[in-house]
């Protein structure tokens, strides 16, 4: 086992090395596109602690997302940029302090019902944000300049440069892979994963465990929070589809197809899903078609997802190598 986890840490610290050295060799399209899908993969991430650790299926986590991006329009002056150092800490408070709201409602119920409430919940800010004219109705609003990472005279980088954002954006999607690997090996994380398992039994021991589940609805609603608000900044722009029931299917479907209760395996599934998407549209318009094709497939032969085949691949070696020794 031991040597399962360190083939597996190994594998995640050349991923990070090629992700390091792709600008290298990459051009600003590139750049752009990868940090999309970095983007993509906190957002993923942040749903994976909900469906792969807690067992709370999500149809509205794009609420959280969408609220990460509004909150950076509205702290953007029309032609001046918002200061990085307070919108971003705003954005991921406005999340999380909305995931607290919703959570104490949607927490009470649980199976098709959450799935439900979850929805409504996302539904009813789409339909407001539609409607509201201070965020710019169903035209969505721009932010027309990047936010500013200066800090006491000095700018460490900046965000308008497509090389230091990518780069932004790969130390955050690396820091909230660490913060959910610490909160996955605390006591914390133990008890939601036996929350999945077996509620009532936990609740049996002393647990209380609406105020576990509360928390991780918390976590994940502030990371969603982040990776909106750097979306926002990538695109300049926001739409009320940010709250869509579209945004928070496409980030299910990159939890399931990389594998739902690994951390890495929905950046495993961002990838593919993006990657693959950006090769079929190439090859054709109907690229919707192949798209879904696809994503039965791997559904039927990758049940696990892709950080499932990856670990039957290392564990297999591991015998191989065993064996040989």
């Amino acid at each position: 086992m031991h040597g399962y986890r360190l083939a597996v840490r190994i594998l995640l610290l050349l991923g990070l090395a090629a992700l390091l050295m792709f600008p290298l060799a990459a051009g600003k399209f590139y750049l752009q596109l990868f940090s999309k899908i970095m983007i993509l993969a906190i957002f993923a991430m942040s749903l994976d602690l909900l469906v792969g650790f807690t067992g709370l299926i999500s149809l509205g986590h794009a609420t959280f997302f969408g609220l990460g991006a509004y909150t950076l329009m509205l702290m953007s002056p029309e032609y001046r940029a918002a200061s990085l150092w307070l919108s971003l800490p705003a954005a991921v408070l406005v999340a999380a302090m909305a995931a607290l709201g919703i959570g104490f409602v949607v927490l009470k119920s649980s199976g098709v019902y959450f799935i439900m409430v979850t929805l409504a919940f996302s539904q009813m800010f789409f339909y407001y944000v539609t409607s509201a004219r201070q965020f710019g109705g169903s035209d969505g609003a721009y932010i027309y300049v990047k936010p500013d990472a200066t800090l006491a005279g000095w700018t460490p980088f900046q965000l308008n440069n497509a090389l230091h954002f990518y780069y932004f954006v790969m130390m955050l999607m690396v820091v909230t892979y660490v913060l959910l690997r610490m909160v996955m090996d605390s006591p914390f994380g133990h008890t939601i994963c036996g929350i999945k398992v077996n509620e009532q039994r936990v609740r049996s021991l002393g647990f209380p465990t609406f105020r576990y589940k509360l928390a991780a609805f918390v976590i994940a609603g502030a990371l969603a929070g982040l990776a909106g608000y750097l979306d926002a900044a990538q695109y300049g722009f926001v739409n009320p589809d940010l709250f869509g029931w579209r945004e928070s299917g496409i980030v299910l479907m990159m939890v399931i197809l990389g594998g739902m209760g690994t951390l890495y395996g929905p950046i495993l599934g961002a990838f593919a899903l993006v990657l693959l998407q950006e090769f079929l549209a190439d090859q054709t318009k109907h690229w919707l078609l192949p798209m879904g094709l696809f994503i039965i497939l791997a559904v039927l032969v990758l049940p696990r997802g892709i950080s499932g085949m990856v670990e039957r691949l290392v564990v297999l070696r591991w015998n191989l190598g065993a064996r040989r020794a």
